[in-house]
């Protein structure tokens, strides 16, 4: 496939790098060399340094027949613009980033694709998804559904009140466990478990469960005295908090908290009167105090400055807050981040980014995530008749290390994966992947 990326910058950084490594045909382009320079060096790619809406550097790229534009600069009208451009030149498809919610609006996406805008990216809805994800569940990192709820996947941090810490995964599976662990997130290093593996204190672990075993989860993981959500304080009044505002569940009222006064008049013309603006800043605990931060279960930190975004959840521990949420934009800060254990950390770049991947795989493949704070990815595949993968049972097929399945759907109905499993054609399959990419295993299931 040839892949022509137009502004390297956080999203088109992280893509270039996926997709170099799977032998794609990358072509960057950027009007700034210093964004080029690294990627050049260290990936198998092409670079030009040249406008983003230049026709010549598109030409030179090969728009006229490549398979796939994706044009993400920092500007909207830009990346339209691009697209457009490319697709009268021939291009298959075009991907661009906005950042307008009003382009998402019922019927916007027949006219951009009549103008050449095959797929709009906004990554504050992205993000905000993600954040209303995790604080429906105070007491897990992260939620994933998996088609349409029928498996879901959580990944829970462990403390003192784990019932299943120390002991042999094989010993908790002879008794029939109603969960399948995926993953384990030991410090630095991602370990795909095998039966002899222990579960250790402060491990970040990913289950793969149905939706009716989700309380039985939270019983054995300890963590049954975390308060459920039902109030929220959002530190930062950018365009995510106010999609995070907008789209909360009906039972969970928001604070917002920001410190320009006038952006706080607009927040209050674009939000309802059930969220409750106060203009100040976040980090003053004295403010905290008296907005009721004792007696809110989830801070959510998304203001633009990554830093700011720390300090003020680890000041929510402190206050007594479990449910922390940081935005934390800069790649280069996440590790920093969880070592500080300031909760669930949420990159909206890389949401992004893993939301374009997934128009590159196979059709069979959906719901593609990257999990940053693990190097692995999550896809559903629909399992084609005839695949290689319903040839033997689970244990038989030799799947490739770093792969696990974490469960299926057949027939609607969600059902955990163990080595005896015979999978089906028409099963809904999903996979965890850790240092290897999706397209890697897509042959499995064609």
């Amino acid at each position: 496939m040839k892949i022509i990326i137009v502004g390297v910058y956080a999203i088109g950084t992280h893509l270039a790098e996926l997709l170099s490594r799977n032998n794609e045909e990358v072509v960057l382009i950027d009007n700034n060399p210093d964004n080029l320079v690294r990627l050049d060096r260290d990936f198998d790619l092409l670079t030009i340094c040249a406008e983003p809406t230049s026709i010549k550097a598109l030409k030179d790229a090969g728009a006229e027949h490549a398979d796939l534009l994706i044009a993400v600069t920092p500007q909207e009208t830009v990346n339209i613009n691009i697209c457009v451009l490319a697709k009268n030149l021939g291009t298959k498809r075009t991907v661009a980033k906005i950042d307008s919610l009003e382009y998402l609006n019922e019927g916007m996406d027949k006219f951009f694709k009549q103008v050449g805008v095959d797929s709009l990216i906004y990554p504050e809805m992205l993000a905000a998804k993600d954040i209303i994800s995790g604080l429906k569940m105070s007491w897990v990192r992260q939620r994933w559904d998996i088609h349409n709820g029928a498996l879901v996947m959580l990944s829970i941090k462990l403390r003192e009140g784990c019932t299943i810490l120390n002991q042999p995964l094989k010993s908790i599976s002879e008794h029939k466990e109603p969960y399948h662990i995926v993953a384990i997130r030991r410090g630095d290093e991602t370990i795909v478990p095998g039966g002899d593996d222990e579960l250790k204190l402060y491990d970040l672990v990913y289950f793969m469960t149905t939706k009716n075993y989700i309380p039985y989860i939270r019983k054995v993981v300890g963590k049954e005295d975390y308060d459920d959500v039902k109030n929220v304080m959002i530190m930062g009044g950018g365009n995510t908090s106010v999609r995070v505002a907008s789209t909360l569940p009906s039972y969970i009222s928001a604070k917002i908290i920001e410190v320009d006064e006038a952006r706080c008049e607009e927040l209050n013309e674009l939000l309802d009167s059930d969220t409750m603006v106060i203009n100040g800043d976040g980090r003053d605990i004295g403010l905290l105090k008296e907005e009721g931060i004792r007696n809110t279960q989830a801070f959510v930190a998304v203001t633009a400055n990554v830093e700011t975004n720390i300090l003020a959840c680890l000041t929510a521990k402190r206050l007594g807050v479990r449910k922390t949420v940081a935005l934390v934009d800069n790649i280069d800060y996440i590790s920093m981040a969880e070592s500080l254990d300031i909760g669930t950390i949420v990159n909206k770049k890389t949401i992004a980014a893993s939301e374009i991947y997934q128009m590159m795989l196979d059709p069979n493949a959906n719901n593609m995530r990257f999990i940053m704070t693990s190097n692995a990815d999550i896809a559903e595949f629909k399992v084609q008749e005839g695949s290689k993968i319903t040839k033997k049972k689970v244990y038989e097929l030799g799947l490739p290390t770093g792969l696990t399945l974490g469960g299926l759907v057949r027939n609607g109905e969600g059902m955990l994966i163990s080595g005896g499993t015979q999978i089906e054609a028409g099963d809904i399959v999903m996979v965890f992947c850790h240092d290897l990419r999706i397209t890697k295993i897509e042959r499995y299931f064609n």
